[in-house]
């Protein structure tokens, strides 16, 4: 009996886990959900029956549910809005159904109605948050890559917005004088209102009210900047919480009369009403120097996590290139290691082929040396050298060989990583065909197209007793597992002196 609560929270915890990671999956979805609910409260306030209210509206924006059905469909198949498939219906859906619902809700309107309001101010603000994950998503990116924006840390961000705010609400200041709804003889209102022609006859005044602005909000700067650059990523990270709860208290006592005083004397502050007290020491100062310290520590943690995470993410990719160079390493020396030796058979028989073996040499050479320095080869290269390679191979054996190559290459420029089909027939040659005590035989099968690369390898097999595995199928799967982890799938069996060997990689 005591372990049913434990199971009932187990399936909770499953289930929870379920959903959380179908809303990672479909963001956009959520947010729309997240909108219409956004709405629908919009359309409560002040209404008695607002939970009528809510659930009517809610139903009204049943009539956008299209647009749900198709983001969540998008987004589970894992392409873009764009993409061939998708493209179709989200013009259907954004520049077909949604245009003329709007309009139709348009043309009902009735303030008396609740319906038709819901459903054009859903509409509208559908319109709205498409824009903006559109744009989100084709631009944001690139925007990111410009050099300036990627330099420009969040404290050089926060200064420049405060400098932007300044000057705005210097502008309305100085559009606010001389209004008698804002400006009367003792107190000056700043008013929502902006007028170019009187900023340019009172420039000096403007000029002035900015800089004295800009004073103001550098106060709660500096203890936001000395919070990001000293208090959080040294103290706090160092010496733990009590400390930086200590040193932020220090900070707070030692400069917040000084910058008290210094704002108490500007001459705006007077222009204002007064709005900061002749005593510097009044706790509001304090009060207000501790309210941007802890509004911005969440911020900063967040960003030092982020910074944190991302270096982790770079290690971790240096480490996964540094694995897969060593690994190449270790794969070409063997590969070179195999057809040497097929040379020094060849020539201690003489064979009027090794001139033409050489050659041939030479061009796997090339394409190891070169082309397999590159991340990613065109699956038609790595044909050629596998071609290659198996009539440098079928030179040098002495009993006939039943050799079969079967391929379906849908293009001929689909990329894969290089080196990775070679093991499977290095090994059908080292352990099987050339071990075999009766005519050997080789079947290759290779299947190509945008969505996957298939290849299957059998050949002929006869065991040998304490044989040790070689590093080449070794460094195959840590190389699979480095390059397409969990998109690639590596079987090897051996039955009735049949072995094959199966690679399925996918390439979506």
């Amino acid at each position: 009996m005591k372990s049913r609560p434990a199971l009932r929270f187990i399936c909770r915890m499953l289930i929870l886990e379920k959903v959380m990671g179908v809303l990672a999956r479909r963001k956009d979805t959520w947010l729309y959900a997240g909108l219409f609910c956004w709405i629908s409260i919009g359309f409560t306030i002040g209404r008695d029956d607002y939970w009528a209210a809510y659930f009517q509206s809610l139903l009204a924006l049943t009539l956008w549910s299209p647009v749900l059905a198709v983001t969540w469909v998008r987004e589970g198949s894992g392409e873009g809005r764009f993409a061939r498939r998708n493209r179709r219906v989200w013009l259907g859906c954004f520049l077909g159904y949604l245009p003329l619902l709007l309009g139709g809700s348009a043309a009902l309107l009735n303030p008396e109605q609740l319906i038709w309001p819901v459903v054009f101010t859903g509409g509208l603000c559908i319109a709205v948050l498409e824009c903006i994950l559109v744009v989100e998503g084709q631009y944001m990116g690139r925007l990111r890559e410009v050099k300036w924006i990627r330099r420009l840390s969040l404290e050089k961000a926060v200064l420049i917005s405060i400098i932007g705010l300044a000057l705005v609400l210097g502008a309305m200041a100085v559009s606010s004088l001389d209004n008698p709804l804002y400006h009367s003889g003792k107190q000056l209102l700043i008013g929502f209102e902006i007028h170019l022609l009187k900023i340019a006859a009172h420039l000096p005044t403007f000029i002035s009210y900015s800089l004295q602005l800009l004073v103001m909000y550098l106060a709660g700067y500096f203890f936001f900047y000395v919070n990001s650059r000293w208090l959080v990523p040294v103290i706090l990270k160092e010496r733990g919480i009590l400390y930086y709860i200590l040193c932020s208290a220090a900070l707070i006592g030692v400069f917040y009369p000084l910058w008290g005083q210094l704002l108490a004397s500007l001459p705006f502050s007077k222009v204002l009403g007064g709005v900061f007290s002749a005593n510097p020491f009044v706790t509001e100062n304090a009060f207000g120097a501790m309210l941007i310290l802890v509004i911005s520590l969440p911020v900063l943690l967040a960003i030092q996590w982020a910074k944190q995470n991302s270096l982790i993410t770079a290690l971790q990719h240096e480490k996964s290139v540094a694995e897969l160079d060593l690994l190449k390493q270790q794969l070409n020396p063997h590969f070179f290691f195999n057809t040497l030796n097929n040379l020094y058979a060849l020539s201690l028989q003489r064979s009027e082929q090794t001139p033409e073996s050489i050659l041939q040499l030479s061009e796997l050479m090339r394409y190891v040396i070169y082309k397999a320095r590159e991340p990613f080869v065109r699956v038609e290269d790595e044909v050629k050298y596998l071609k290659d390679y198996i009539q440098l191979q079928k030179i040098r054996l002495r009993r006939s060989l039943d050799l079969q190559f079967e391929q379906e290459i849908a293009d001929g420029t689909i990329l894969i990583a290089p080196l990775l089909l070679i093991v499977f027939v290095e090994n059908a040659f080292k352990h099987g065909v050339e071990n075999a005590e009766s005519d050997a035989f080789l079947s290759i099968s290779l299947k190509a197209d945008q969505r996957a690369v298939r290849f299957v390898c059998e050949n002929s097999y006869e065991p040998v007793p304490d044989a040790q595995t070689g590093i080449g199928l070794t460094n195959l799967r840590k190389r699979l597992a480095l390059l397409y982890p969990g998109k690639h799938r590596l079987t090897t069996a051996a039955k009735n002196g049949v072995f094959t060997a199966s690679l399925e990689i996918d390439l979506l």
